[in-house]
Parts: C-alpha cells; sequence; structure tokens
C-alpha cells in the first residue's frame, strides 16, 4: 500500500478532470508535498498534450500526489478528491469531454484498492452527488509528466479565462469545505 507509516512519503495518482484544477487544489492541502500534472493509463509512450486531448491515446489527465502520511491519510486525498469534481459525469468534467477528462483513482495494491472502494461507498451514501459515482479504480499505470508549461498554471495564469470560470470556483470550494487543513504558506 502506498501509506507508507515509517516517514516517508506517499504517491496517488488521481485524474478529476482538468489536471489543472486538480494540480492547483491538491498545492493547497496540508501534508502534500508535491502535485504534479501528467497522463496515465493510456498506450502511447510518452505522450504529449496535444495527443491526449485528441482522446486517441488513452490516457486521463492526472496529477501524482506526493504526501506525508503522518499529516494527510490516503482517505482523506480521496475525500477532498470527491469534493473537486464530479463523480457521476462519465468521460468528462463540464464542457471537457472525452475519456482524458475522466474520473479515476490509480492504486498501488489491492489494500489501497479496498480504501478507495470505502471511500466511494461513504461519498455515495453521503448523497453529496445526484446519480452514481462512475469513477474508475484501476492499478497504478505508468506515470507521464506534463510538459513543463502546465506546472502551476492556476498559479501562473489566475486571470485567463478557463482558469476563472473553472478553475477559480473548484479552488474556492476546497479552500471553504477544508479550511482548517489549508497549508501554511510562509509570509
Amino acid at each position: 500500500m502506498s501509506d507508507d507509516r515509517s516517514g516517508a512519503t506517499a504517491t496517488t495518482v488521481l485524474g478529476g478532470g482538468c489536471f489543472w484544477c486538480v494540480e492547483a487544489v491538491f498545492k493547497e492541502l496540508q501534508g502534500v508535498v508535491s502535485a504534479r500534472s501528467g497522463y496515465a493509463g493510456g498506450t502511447t509512450e510518452q505522450p504529449r498534450y496535444k495527443e491526449v486531448c485528441s482522446g486517441r491515446t488513452g490516457h486521463a489527465e492526472v496529477v501524482r500526489v506526493e504526501y506525508d502520511p503522518s499529516v494527510v491519510s490516503f482517505d482523506d486525498l480521496l475525500r477532498v478528491f470527491f469534493t473537486i469534481h464530479d463523480p457521476t459525469q462519465l468521460n468528462r468534467q463540464g464542457n471537457d469531454i472525452g475519456t482524458q477528462y475522466r474520473s479515476v483513482i490509480f492504486v498501488h495494491d489491492d489494500a489501497e484498492r479496498a480504501r478507495a472502494e470505502a471511500i466511494v461507498a461513504e461519498v455515495a451514501a453521503e448523497g453529496v452527488w445526484d446519480g452514481r459515482i462512475v469513477t474508475e479504480i484501476a492499478p497504478m499505470p505508468t506515470f507521464w509528466p506534463a510538459e513543463e508549461e502546465h506546472e502551476d498554471y492556476f498559479a501562473l495564469n489566475p486571470n485567463s479565462g478557463y482558469c476563472q470560470v473553472v478553475v477559480a470556483p473548484k479552488v474556492a470550494k476546497f479552500r471553504k469545505r477544508f479550511a482548517d487543513r489549508l497549508q501554511k504558506r510562509a509570509k
């Protein structure tokens, strides 16, 4: 399981629509050491953004989250994940349509799969979302880092139309719901 209790960091790879949204949120969560945008779950080696956006590579836009499990658990990462995207939309998030925008949790082993399934059941029981949760839970594939221009996209481009209309509301929702879990920023 990726939740190593020895004090080392752990990783998970999550896809919940556009990686700019997912990355922006996880970079603000206490216990997250890094959040890196990329691609996973497809057939092409070293895919590029334009290829992935075509939908022909089978990859999802994802974020590899490295975290300190003594500060934030895998379960809590998933609870945040399920508040920042709509897990009932199959192969899309709003106007972003295609398998590259699917909701997916990539797991390292059976124990992590069981934890992910338990959190899916918990979220479904809460009734937060209308409809059935369609989030895919799949074995951890190769993670391919996205091109450099996608790193810290929201932080570097907060005034772009997409960031204002799509990313900013998700970040604001996260900040409101998890205000007590925000990383402390140096002043």
